[in-house]
């Protein structure tokens, strides 16, 4: 039998959307055999209430908001989605929540001092992400971070009522765990700041890169490059992918049952990274001197540009015609010493 969790000990959250495609909300509506509600409710978390999935509207969900906002109701999570309009001339005008006489930015800040935790859901509530993208960048900004980076609608100093700062599930649109794994961890009390990267992004998925696991890796490992996107090869040399650059574990967990941006045959974006919309390089790869502007993360380019020559110089005959074609056409033989 499940145990029955009283409710004075569930914890409330409450969604909100700013500038949003609901692309976030879509990706957690895909969480699990349970779905996002069942989810929540074994996890005790209590949904206040959600845009899209919420029977409250008008006067009756002003009223929750009224009620967070005055301190009348707890509330332990506060999850916004979308970037947050802070125009024309930082009064937050381009976006008025409905019936309420007050703008998006209003509600952000009278309700994240009242929250126990503050989460950013997708890039565009952490960084901006794509309404942020120029010429709005003065205009939109993310919670605490915009276009000056740290600050955003919230201020660099802001903290919840837990002490932490915003956590910031990034990802265009973040995956369904990354979400769920998040607001887990805080109803069971498990979240600290010690959880968080230098961007304030979930640790237990930003640790590793989107590169690890791709299954085009034996490619990358010789440089053997695709050269069109229906190709087989590493799509970094000259098709624009930044998985060696952004933070996620996107292809050793399954999208919708066994997908990633990579596996599907496209490049990665780095949706992860703030500036991410206005990166340079979207399926063509930026170069200089016919080497790609955007190297890993944690490699230095001298290093890079001479393994990527040895292993150039190494590449077996089966990878490099594989690389460029749409299917498996060179299957792995047998050496000349007998062996596979």
């Amino acid at each position: 039998m499940n145990a029955v969790i009283p409710s004075r000990a569930k914890k409330t959250l409450l969604w909100l959307q700013a500038g949003s495609c609901g692309g976030c909300t879509m990706s957690v509506l895909e969480v699990g055999a349970k779905g996002f509600m069942r989810e929540l409710q074994a996890f005790g978390i209590d949904l206040l209430w959600h845009p899209s999935l919420s029977e409250e509207s008008g006067s009756e969900a002003i009223e929750i908001f009224e009620d967070v906002a005055e301190g009348r109701r707890p509330l332990d999570i506060l999850c916004i989605e979308g970037s947050i309009m802070m125009g024309p001339d930082g009064t937050g005008l381009y976006s008025r929540m409905a019936g309420t006489g007050k703008t998006t930015l209003d509600w952000v800040r009278r309700l994240a001092p009242r929250a126990r935790y503050c989460v950013a859901v997708g890039t565009c509530a952490a960084f901006g992400g794509i309404p942020a993208a120029q010429p709005f960048s003065e205009d939109v900004s993310g919670l605490q971070y915009g276009d000056g980076l740290e600050g955003g609608a919230l201020g660099r100093d802001f903290r919840s009522l837990s002490g932490m700062p915003v956590i910031n599930i990034a990802g265009c649109a973040p995956h369904p765990g990354w979400i769920m794994e998040t607001l887990g961890a805080i109803a069971f009390d498990e979240f600290a700041a010690t959880d968080l990267d230098k961007l304030g992004r979930p640790r237990f998925y930003a640790k590793t890169l989107a590169h690890h696991g791709c299954d085009r890796n034996e490619y990358y490992e010789f440089k053997a490059s695709a050269e069109k996107l229906s190709d087989l090869g590493c799509m970094m040399e000259h098709l624009g992918c930044k998985a060696t650059q952004a933070v996620g574990d996107c292809n050793q967990r399954a999208w919708n049952g066994g997908g990633s941006c990579t596996h599907g045959g496209f490049s990665c974006i780095a949706c992860t990274s703030p500036g991410f919309e206005a990166a340079n390089g979207f399926l063509k790869t930026p170069k200089v001197a016919g080497i790609p502007v955007g190297l890993p993360l944690d490699m230095p380019k001298a290093w890079f540009v001479a393994l990527a020559a040895l292993s150039k110089s190494a590449t077996p005959e089966r990878v490099r015609k594989n690389a460029t074609s749409d299917r498996v056409t060179t299957d792995p033989q047998r050496g000349k010493a007998g062996r596979e």
